[in-house]
């Protein structure tokens, strides 16, 4: 492929002409799916090659090489074709419980998936495009991973699926933290385009020397994401990472009890940023004991971590401020749980914008392992670098700006801070014990920001932040008259 850099580009030019196309949520997915037939068809290639007795799941007539290369199909013809022949065999793929993972991933990226595109001869650049990535040549493949990663960093510009994607500077970090081994597999429950899955396996990466440690190292992740767009990117992120069998599943993981669960459904490791801000129904909470019955969302899932960490095990999770500070039942039973049967060893606080602009809600890292507790929880403040005063979209946080904790963590000391007249009046890292934790009512706001005093933006800042404001609203605005259009359309055909 001759630019690959440019990739991105390329395809959001083409696209931006097809009437079907309506905002970065829809122009993203297109991309995604036909993205995965290409990559899917390259590891078929593979897996031939290596098993002559391999049989694709996908119909002779609609796999990638036989429609999709150049010179093929294009205009009403090749629209008529993707609409009525690829599509509909696609989602009727039958699957069992038998099926090799590999296969089963097919069905399952296309159960829900969705063809916007009305332009044929648009369809054929698009897919022309895409067809150029040569996947056989180790380089262009590994460049194109790299790409690929800027298309799930796309996603924050497309409205609510921000939400899938957590900065890949905060788990690089988590992970590095964690300290990966062979032999040891980890989890994350609500894995979005697996942004935590592949910053466990770069970590990893670096101690595969032998074949059982490449298979071990292919065999250590498992995820769990309840959305199908999120779903399918992240499967195909895993197949571009030599993950040929990815354990990831279309599912939801709140609507299990946890009391069921047994050794076998724990983990070494859980890494995850659960999904904040949102409620649950009723029903949901009835997979819980009554005491830890929240209807928030990230407090059910801090009960699911606690429940499938393995003896041992450890976890680094990503949790709201108003988990740290919440006061109400449920938040103070879980917090109670995670002190007296788990050692809280380390609680990083963030930058109120690390997730800046998709949201301002300030975050944490919780660091725990599931052993006779220590006793003693450390908290420590990540401060905004000095030479910004906010992280932002053009420019956001970076592993780099961590470096302080790392070195931190390593030689933990309290750091105390003074006011003019050498008087303490804070901490940026504090150790506090379990008692003082229990006696503050389970209060763990602490080493944090102090309130903030209005800031003056330059010129040039506030209008940076207007565009990033306006880019997100426009996408929401995409978004909305996307699913209006859907409804209409329903409406038409009396559905």
């Amino acid at each position: 492929m001759s630019n690959i850099s440019g990739f991105v580009k390329r395809l959001r030019d083409i696209m931006r002409s097809d009437p079907g196309i309506n905002g970065d949520a829809q122009r993203i997915e297109q991309i995604a799916w036909l993205l995965f037939l290409k990559v899917y068809s390259a590891k078929e290639e593979e897996w031939k090659a290596n098993d002559k007795n391999y049989v694709s799941i996908i119909p002779e007539e609609i796999q990638w090489k036989n429609w999709a290369q150049k010179n093929g199909l294009t205009g009403d013809d090749l629209l008529k074709f993707v609409n009525e022949t690829v599509f509909p065999k696609l989602k009727e793929i039958k699957v069992s419980k038998d099926t090799e993972i590999r296969k089963a991933i097919v069905y399952t990226t296309f159960a829900d998936a969705n063809q916007y595109m009305k332009d044929g001869v648009s369809l054929r650049q698009v897919v022309n495009v895409i067809d150029e990535i040569d996947f056989s040549d180790y380089e262009e493949s590994h460049a194109f991973g790299e790409i690929y990663e800027s298309i799930l960093k796309e996603l924050q510009s497309a409205g609510s699926s921000g939400e899938f994607y957590t900065p890949r500077a905060v788990t690089d970090f988590m992970a590095q933290m964690i300290q990966p081994e062979i032999g040891e597999k980890m989890a994350d429950f609500a894995c979005g385009t697996g942004g935590f899955i592949t910053s466990w396996l770069k970590e990893l990466e670096n101690k595969v020397v032998t074949a059982d440690d490449q298979k071990k190292y292919a065999d250590s992740v498992y995820g769990i994401e309840k959305k199908q767009f999120p779903y399918m990117l992240c499967v195909t992120n895993l197949l571009l990472h030599d993950v040929d069998n990815p354990k990831v599943y279309h599912d939801n993981s709140l609507q299990y009890d946890v009391l069921n669960y047994t050794d076998d459904d724990r983990f070494d490791v859980i890494l995850m940023n659960p999904p904040y801000g949102g409620s649950e129904k009723a029903d949901i909470k009835n997979h819980f004991p009554d005491d830890l019955a929240s209807s928030e969302t990230a407090d059910l899932f801090m009960s699911v971590i606690m429940y499938r960490l393995k003896k041992n095990g450890r976890a680094a999770v990503i949790i709201p401020d108003g988990f740290l500070f919440g006061n109400d039942n449920a938040k103070n039973s879980i917090k109670k749980k995670l002190l007296t049967e788990f050692n809280l060893h380390t609680i990083v606080r963030l930058p109120g914008s690390v997730f800046s602009p998709y949201t301002s809600i300030t975050t944490n890292i919780l660091f725990f392992n599931y052993e006779a507790p220590k006793g003693k929880t450390w908290f420590y403040r990540v401060d905004i670098p000095s030479d910004r005063k906010h992280f932002s979209k053009t420019k956001p946080m970076e592993l780099k700006h961590f470096a302080d904790c790392v070195e931190w963590w390593n030689n933990r000391v309290e750091i105390p801070e003074c006011n003019d007249d050498g008087e303490v009046v804070g901490y940026k890292a504090k150790c506090y014990t379990a008692t003082e934790l229990a006696e503050a009512d389970y209060n763990l706001d602490l080493c944090g920001y102090p309130h903030e005093e209005e800031v003056i933006l330059s010129v040039a800042e506030t209008i940076q932040n207007y565009e990033e404001m306006r880019s997100t609203l426009n996408a929401d605005i995409d978004r909305l008259l996307a699913e209006m259009t859907e409804l209409h359309t329903k409406l038409q055909k009396g559905e």
